[in-house]
């Protein structure tokens, strides 16, 4: 599904995205917060401010199809906070919630 940012109207197509990439604008609020604004990082390629993308849930090891939810106990999950730079298009990691939002 898609979201339709409040604040500069543009369209974000994944719904796992809480921040608009465009204006750094949670989803659901009308104007970013000044705090994303002020700590985000450079882009280490051109200097750029990386624009906050959301937090994504990363899953290692195999699928347990067989033991359902079960199964998920014996794989490693990991959670990243995603930047990415408006003016080369690279996208980096972080450890979630090392950048203090």
């Amino acid at each position: 599904m898609s979201w339709q940012c409040q604040h500069c109207n543009t369209t974000i197509d994944d719904d796992e995205f809480e921040v608009c990439w465009n204006c750094n604008c949670e989803k659901g609020q009308a104007a970013p917060a000044q705090s994303l604004r002020d700590i985000s990082p450079d882009c280490i390629r051109c200097k750029s401010a990386l624009t906050f993308l959301g937090t994504k849930s990363f899953h290692e090891g195999t699928r347990w199809g067989v033991l359902g939810d079960l199964g998920e106990f014996f794989v490693n999950k990991e959670n990243l906070d995603m930047y990415g730079c408006k003016s080369c298009g690279k996208v980096e990691f972080f450890i979630a919630g090392f950048i203090h939002r």
